[in-house]
């Protein structure tokens, strides 16, 4: 039967559904088992991703390939630690309620149906599905302002998001007569003879997934929701609701539109130029950790679209190995600030870090590795996945973007080296408090990927080479 090969999706769902009547039953603690239950479920799926076979299913509206599984691993993995990272901070703030881990287990799904989406319609409700429990969630300290301040804004924007890209899809559709991928990829096979508005509804498309990764210019939304959102809920919206919105991009733009390359790509590549030069400059006066982030990853967004934009098995490789690493310094630097309490009360301006290499000093050193790896300095992970996107620009001849990316990365080093300045030489603001055993486990976890990459880079490099194999036929 062609549905057993959305399996994982269908354990993913039905643990979704068990964690929430399981929730509703009256109970005196039910936050901390059912987060614990939902990273079980996550694990699960992650398992059953492994051991998926290839193929199309639900009437051609899913599909299954080592593309969709090495996307739907790092998903899956932010999102257990996005719910790790979230334990120790929801119970201290008060925000200890049983439905945070239910909403993301339903969000990782609608990014896994992102992932595996073969067809327009089933992109859309992919989409949806993950953005709606992403409005919730983003407003989750409900007596805070800034939280419900930030779930207003992320709602109004993501449902123009939504609108940009369901009138893309339906331009698409009524030229083109279909909105199977498959089918899409006959029909434009030959480029000259597409209509006008068959491109216009492919920039619509773009403009609707951009909005999800939050690349310039649809990036308004992501300092303030960043900054506003309760911290764990900011380290998963950096993590694995970018990945399922680059992978999908990948897909949509490569195989449907893969024939149409000259068209889109002089989108992509302004779009990548305007994300690499805004996330470099846009940070530098921040005082905010996590409005520094958020610029930080608007950065990244820049970065990975460059192999996008090249459009090769090298781009996309490089693409591939960027958001592996990028996921992993990403949650790491976040346990960090989630991690950043004093006297019980979470801190999370740069100056809060001031003299913790001497009053914490392994925390210190875990934040450093991850700010030198953003910077790109050698040997951490963080600088080969900026060497292998910088690689595949200049083998496709861009050098243009290749350079902007260099000079952006120069840039960017100054507000990550300034942290690490921070840490290191300034007058210690006062200790913050002990972290929990689960951050330090993530910190660990990923500080020890991040600096360890360089000796073992090959089974990840496979990886990602056979995804890009996989998608590009």
């Amino acid at each position: 039967m062609s549905w057993t090969l959305a399996l994982p999706e269908l354990v993913l769902a039905c643990s979704g559904l068990i964690l929430l009547l399981v929730g509703v039953i009256p109970k005196q603690e039910t936050f901390f088992p059912i987060t614990m239950g939902a990273i079980g479920a996550l694990l699960l799926t992650a398992v059953l991703v492994l051991g998926q076979g290839e193929g199309t299913a639900l009437g051609g509206h899913y599909v299954a390939d080592a593309f969709s599984g090495f996307m739907k691993i790092l998903s899956l993995g932010a999102a257990a630690i996005a719910l790790l990272v979230s334990i120790d901070f929801n119970e201290k703030e008060g925000l200890g309620r049983f439905e945070f881990p239910v909403l993301v287990v339903f969000a990782t799904l609608g990014a896994m149906l992102m992932i595996s989406a073969n067809d327009l319609m089933a992109l859309y409700l992919g989409l949806e599905l993950l953005s709606l429990p992403l409005y919730v969630i983003a407003a989750f300290n409900r007596d805070n302002a800034r939280s419900a301040e930030a779930g207003l804004k992320y709602f109004v924007l993501g449902a123009l998001a939504s609108g940009l890209l369901l009138y893309g899809s339906s331009l698409v559709y009524g030229f083109a007569g279909t909105t199977n991928f498959d089918r899409l990829a006959d029909a434009f096979s030959e480029a000259q003879d597409v209509s006008p508005g068959v491109i216009v509804g492919v920039v619509f498309v773009i403009a609707g997934l951009a909005f999800k990764v939050s690349a310039v210019p649809f990036h308004m939304w992501t300092p303030d929701v960043y900054e506003g959102a309760p911290t764990p809920v900011t380290a998963y919206f950096a993590s694995a609701p970018k990945v399922a919105a680059i992978a999908l991009m990948a897909r949509v733009l490569l195989g449907p539109f893969g024939d149409l390359a000259g068209q889109w790509q002089q989108v992509i590549l302004l779009v990548s130029i305007g994300s690499m030069i805004l996330g470099s400059f846009a940070a530098i006066g921040q005082s905010n950790l996590k409005r520094l982030m958020a610029y930080s990853s608007i950065g990244h967004v820049g970065y990975a679209l460059m192999g996008l934009a090249v459009g090769s098995d090298i781009g996309l490789r490089g693409l591939l190995v960027y958001m592996a690493i990028y996921v992993f310094m990403n949650m790491g630097t976040f346990a960090v600030l989630v991690a950043m309490r004093r006297q019980g009360r979470a801190v999370e301006r740069v100056d809060d870090l001031a003299g913790l290499g001497r009053t914490n000093p392994t925390m210190a050193l875990w934040m450093a590795i991850f700010m030198f790896s953003m910077a790109g300095i050698p040997p951490l992970a963080g600088f080969f996945g900026k060497l292998y996107v910088f690689l595949a620009a200049v083998q496709g001849g861009y050098w243009t973007l290749a350079v902007i990316g260099v000079l952006t990365s120069v840039v960017s080093a100054y507000y990550y080296l300034r942290i690490v300045k921070v840490m290191y030489f300034d007058q210690a603001a006062g200790v913050l408090d002990r972290a929990p055993a689960s951050l330090t486990i993530v910190m660990a976890g990923t500080g020890l990927f991040t600096a360890l990459f360089c000796l073992w880079p090959a089974p990840m490099l496979a990886a990602a080479q056979a995804a890009a194999a996989a998608l590009l036929g």
